[in-house]
């Protein structure tokens, strides 16, 4: 049988060398540029060996000094470098050119770029369309990447893993929503429904579409994407058991359809008040999210803005929740972090922004994970044709919307369509080669984020059909780790989750035709500016298009650092010692602070100060309820008509909280005990008959604050763990959800997370 394989392979070969052929012939014909003949001209049998001998040239060029050429490339921002794509493969077609034995060949240099990218895109393509025609090839190629792994590292465990995906801002409303629509029937397949037999485009994609990260596996040695010539991406024909994670002959709940039974029970938690990436996933990975009032909020002690998706920020909540717990993180033992805010104590990490400012060296770079992924031309021409796709893709809808007058509408104009392109495209590929590398490696727990949903869904809105379509790609990227999991060196369980989802409804701004920062400011007599300004938007993804870039996260509000003056224990002077507030904004969360203040201050101390303020945002339409620290209570929630209601009271008289749902109060409550809690935090409206919410940040999908489905994210689970909670319950807050994922740990007789501060050497992948 081996030679039948040996046939095979050479077969493959062959024909991707013929297709590459007739693609140079076809290009050299309709590009007046490009040209495989001399200017005599030259008979068709020697104008066809002038391009079988340079279509075979680049294949060679492409395979061998493509992953050299990047390495060499690593100082180069991640961003730039895939930009490059095209330059650099165009250099590989011109050297294949001028190494050419007949040495007809020749290519103006903007030309070249195109020829490359079109040779690659076709080779590609054909390559993985042979192999998925011979699914045992594929699996073949799974295997001896799984082989190769094992050799290069200890054996590890036969005990099973988990791998942790977290679907950014998937909410648990919008997830059944795709199952029952057909439009994710891998989930749907796990859960057994009825939906899961809809031709859906389930399974996984053809290469070349932007929905699959790899040609044919990820290297177990790197994370990232293998050589080009010997890989394709499975289309069709559905996805195999995860090593019994994902089997649909495990028990479960009862089927709607279709006679299988489910292989995993899905379960809707609860945020926090704060209900974003920052929070969510600071608690899921390090077991604390104490002190993490918003997205962004103000700290008097050290006069500085903190920003969940800056860095430094990151680094530093990172930092204390290490200190409360006293143990690394979930994945302190064995563990992956993939395209994360936080580490979560791993030791391989890749994409992980809390690690991106620190000096880079060959034992931590952040970005490594691109540039093993970008290693393979054929993943790099790939994406980077997919990327101008997506761009191309954002500028039609966003001009069809606002051609038909599409209501609510934020701008989407700027850099914000190679952003989108950036968290759907590149980052998802990325992320998802390097958890492919992790389950072929062996490791034992996994945490990646896939931010693209969320991304679309905060300016298209979380129900359009722009999210729709990422929510269908998303779901053949975990198809692909269902069957990759199968050729792993140890079984695996595949966990998937959210950290919040996202209400719909316009902008305060948008209804009003003022911030919240311009109605604080008219309620403590201060001049309003006839014309609102925009409100940052602090969408997870632009934090990762930064780091790639390595470029710091801008802040206007970083203004407000002390001065030598406030350092030294003096008032400052300027503005801000004439009472002028610090408003930030979190989604449809608002925070005030007054900075010259030191402590947080009290109603009494704020009315006696703006005695019209307090009313002023109270009794605003657009306001669902205020908490404000108070003398006589402790802390009190204030509404509309003049209601004050102490927090000790909510149980029995919820008041304005009513309308938002069981967990409220205790969510309140919680937030009102941390030390860095703004003066006013601020809640805006909320309708329970359609679930909108009025950002206070430019987003018709949003998220940060209470109302609606941004506070019920899911958790979808293996029937073979234990129920996240007993009696049906749904798990209270992000912490909550790691005591869950550590007890999964435990269940798969995995490593326990240590009790002591004592982490092993982080090192990225």
């Amino acid at each position: 049988m081996r030679w039948r394989r040996i046939a095979s392979q050479i077969g493959r070969s062959v024909a991707v060398w013929a297709v590459s052929t007739v693609t140079m012939l076809l290009l050299a014909g309709l590009l007046p540029d490009f040209q495989l003949q001399s200017a005599d001209g030259d008979s068709t049998t020697r104008i066809a060996v002038t391009a079988a001998c340079g279509a075979g040239a680049f294949g060679v060029l492409s395979a061998v000094v493509w992953p050299l050429l990047v390495r060499l490339l690593l100082l180069v921002p991640a961003l730039v470098l895939g930009l490059l794509v095209f330059f650099l493969n165009g250099s590989l077609l011109l050297l294949a050119l001028r190494i050419n034995p007949s040495g007809r060949g020749a290519a103006a240099p903007e030309t070249a770029v195109i020829v490359a990218a079109v040779m690659s895109a076709v080779a590609s393509a054909t390559g993985a369309a042979l192999a998925v025609r011979d699914d045992e090839a594929y699996r073949r190629r799974l295997h001896r990447l799984a082989t190769r792994g094992r050799r290069a590292h200890p054996p590890c465990p036969t005990t099973p893993g988990l791998v942790c995906v977290q679907l950014d801002g998937v909410g648990h409303d919008v997830l059944t929503d795709a199952v029952r629509k057909g439009l994710m029937p891998t989930v749907a397949r796990w859960l057994a429904t009825a939906d899961a037999t809809r031709p859906a485009g389930g399974g996984v994609p053809p290469a070349g579409d932007g929905a699959s990260p790899m040609g044919g596996g990820a290297s177990p040695a790197h994370g990232g994407a293998p050589p080009a010539g010997d890989g394709a991406s499975p289309v069709g024909g559905g996805a195999s058991p995860a090593h019994g994670g994902t089997s649909p002959a495990h028990g479960g709940t009862s089927p709607v359809g279709g006679g299988a039974a489910p292989t995993h029970r899905l379960t809707p938690w609860r945020t926090d008040w704060s209900s974003q990436t920052g929070a969510s996933q600071l608690g899921i990975l390090h077991g604390s999210n104490f002190d993490v009032p918003a997205f962004r909020w103000y700290e008097k002690d050290r006069g500085e803005v903190m920003v969940c998706n800056r860095p430094t920020s990151a680094v530093e909540l990172q930092r204390r929740a290490v200190l409360r717990t006293g143990d690394g993180g979930l994945l302190s033992v064995d563990g992956a972090s993939r395209g994360n805010l936080f580490s979560g104590g791993a030791g391989e990490q890749a994409l992980v922004l809390s690690i991106a400012t620190r000096r880079r060296s060959p034992a931590n770079r952040s970005r490594a994970g691109y540039f093993a992924y970008f290693s393979d031309p054929a993943n790099a021409v790939r994406t980077a044709l997919s990327f101008v796709a997506e761009v191309a893709r954002e500028i039609g809808q966003s001009t069809r919307a606002r051609l038909r007058g599409q209501r609510p509408r934020v701008g989407r104009g700027g850099l914000y369509p190679f952003v989108r392109a950036f968290a759907t495209v590149v980052e998802r590929d990325v992320v998802v080669a390097a958890v492919l590398g992790d389950m072929l490696a062996g490791r034992t727990a996994v945490y990646a984020d896939l931010v693209a949903y969320d991304e679309v869904a905060h300016h298209s809105g979380p129900h359009s059909r722009d999210a729709e379509k990422v929510l269908q790609r998303l779901d053949r990227s975990l198809a692909l780790l269902e069957r990759v999991a199968e050729h792993a060196p140890r079984p695996y369980r595949i966990v998937v989750l959210s950290d919040h989802g996202q209400s719909p409804g316009e902008t305060f701004r948008a209804r009003y035709g003022l911030t919240l920062g311009d109605l604080v400011r008219a309620g403590c007599g201060l001049h309003v500016p006839r014309r609102a300004e925009r409100t940052r938007s602090g969408a997870e993804a632009r934090a990762a298009v930064r780091a790639a870039l390595r470029r710091p996260v801008p802040e206007r509000e970083d203004r407000h650092r002390p001065g030598p003056a406030r350092r030294a224990g003096r008032p400052p002077a300027g503005p801000a010692s004439h009472g002028e507030p610090i408003v930030l904004a979190s989604g449809n969360l608002g925070l005030v602070s007054f900075p010259d203040v030191p402590h947080r201050m009290t109603k009494e101390e704020i009315d006696a100060r703006h005695p019209a303020l307090l009313t002023t945002l109270a009794n605003h339409p657009g306001i669902g309820f205020l908490l404000v620290r108070s003398e006589e209570h402790g802390g009190v929630v204030l509404g509309a008509y003049g209601a004050e209601i102490p927090l000790a009271e909510l149980d029995d008289e919820p008041g304005p909280l009513a309308r938002f749902g069981p967990g409220a109060a205790d969510a309140v409550r919680r937030t009102h005990s941390f030390p860095h809690t703004a003066d006013i935090m601020v809640n805006s409206a909320y309708d329970p008959a359609d679930g909108e919410v009025l950002a206070f940040e430019e987003q018709i999908g949003s998220h940060g604050g209470l109302g609606g489905a941004q506070s019920r994210p899911f958790l979808l689970s293996p029937r073979e763990l234990s129920a996240p909670a007993e009696d049906g319950a749904e798990p209270a807050g992000a912490e909550h959800v790691h005591h869950v994922l550590r007890r999964w740990l435990g269940e798969l007789d995995g490593p326990q997370v240590p009790l002591v501060p004592g982490v092993e050497e982080e090192r990225a992948a």
